[in-house]
């Protein structure tokens, strides 16, 4: 069997475990902290988290199939670990970057929330009126 093949075969066969075992820990964990940051609506925590779930997937699967051509033909061992440490590099270090992006929109909505729940009117009741 050719050696880019079979770098192939590794790169996807990687890529994809790496991405479903990042995705189920994340939405595992990732749980806890939608619900806080939709102040304990369990159902919609629920939700939006499967839905993160599902763009994490489309994303980064389409990401790996995008990134599987190579620049050229493999001629040895060294290139098969050479080509694979850079593709899955890459791979992990979106998968880093994904993940991060998603904490931090989450924690501005969370902020954005305390702050509402803390303000106080503006002004203060002057005075009653007669209904």
């Amino acid at each position: 069997m050719d050696r880019t093949v079979v770098a192939y075969v590794i790169y996807l066969v990687v890529s994809i475990a790496l991405t479903v075992w990042v995705a189920r820990t994340l939405s595992r964990n990732g749980r806890v902290f939608l619900a806080d940051v939709l102040r304990g609506n369990e159902k919609l925590a629920d939700a939006v988290n499967h839905l993160l779930v599902v763009g994490f997937y489309l994303v980064n699967l389409g990401f790996v199939a995008l990134y599987l051509s190579g620049d050229g033909t493999i001629e040895d061992t060294r290139g098969v670990f050479e080509a694979l440490s850079t593709k899955l590099g890459v791979v992990l270090l979106v998968l880093g970057v994904m993940h991060l992006a998603n904490v931090y929109v989450l924690n501005r909505i969370r902020r954005r929330g305390a702050l509402e729940r803390e303000q106080v009117p503006p002004v203060a009741p002057q005075d009653w009126v007669q209904a």
